[in-house]
Parts: C-alpha cells; structure tokens; sequence
C-alpha cells in the first residue's frame, strides 16, 4: 500500500522543494532592492515589507514544511541509502538550506523593525549560497559521485 503512493510523495516534494528554491532564490534579490532603495519609513520600505512577508509566510515557510515532511516520509519508506556518501551530503545541504531560510527570515524582521544595517553588497552574496547548496544537492542525488 505505502509503496503506491511512494511516486505521490516524491512528486509532492520535488514540487515543495521547487517553490521553496524559487523564495529562497527571489527573497535576497527583495533585500538588495530594500536595501539600496528603500528608506525607512517609506512607502517603498512599507510595500517591500509586504512582498518580503507574504513571500516568506505564504510560500517559503509552507513549502519548506511540506519538502522536509516529504522528504521525511521518503526516507522512513527507505528511500535514503544511510550508507552512502551522496545521502549525508544532502542531508548536511538541506540542513544548511534550512539555515539560510531562518537567517532570511531573520533579515526580514530586522527591515520590518527598520534596523537593517547590512548592505545590497551583503545580500547579493547571500544570495550564491541557496544556489551552492541546490546545486551540491541535486548532484548528490541524481549523479551520486560520492
């Protein structure tokens, strides 16, 4: 029975996993603009904090629950080879993605407070760091070279 819907799971989490990687690509690019452009106070400040908000809480914060419970219930049906390389490099990966999603979110709190003292500079680094990671995970798992 569980095995039936095992390809149901994974579709639900490739999709999960998709709508996560789209915030966790877009929501830095937000931040540079905010700030660069923005001063606090503003109504360019107030509607990039509406953006930044509604990214994070209607789509990053449910997809990423949805791509780890997903991903969990994969594993506990044995889809995660324990033993092999590839399987703890994803795992470290999603778990440091899962890190960059909560210092976003911090990031976030500190523009809706109006206490954000780092740079566009700053944010546009950042935002190399979820496409690392995706790219160190989708070669973990599909070319397995480890």
């Amino acid at each position: 029975m569980l095995i039936s819907i095992y390809p149901w799971i994974k579709a639900l989490h490739i999709m999960a996993v998709i709508a996560w990687m789209a915030g966790l690509f877009y929501l830095p690019r937000l931040f540079v603009y905010h700030a660069e452009r923005a001063s606090v106070g503003s109504e360019l400040d107030q509607t990039f904090q509406i953006m930044e908000e509604k990214l994070l809480r209607v789509i990053m914060n449910p997809a990423m629950i949805v791509a780890w419970i997903a991903g969990l219930v994969m594993i506990g049906m044995g889809a995660f080879d324990w033993g092999s390389v590839w399987a703890w490099v994803k795992i470290i990966c999603v778990i440091l993605m899962t890190a960059a999603h909560g210092w976003m979110a911090a990031r976030r709190k500190e523009f809706a407070a109006g206490t954000n003292t780092r740079t566009g500079r700053t944010y546009r680094m950042f935002n190399e760091v979820p496409t690392v990671l995706m790219l160190l995970i989708v070669i973990a798992v599909v070319v397995r070279p480890f």
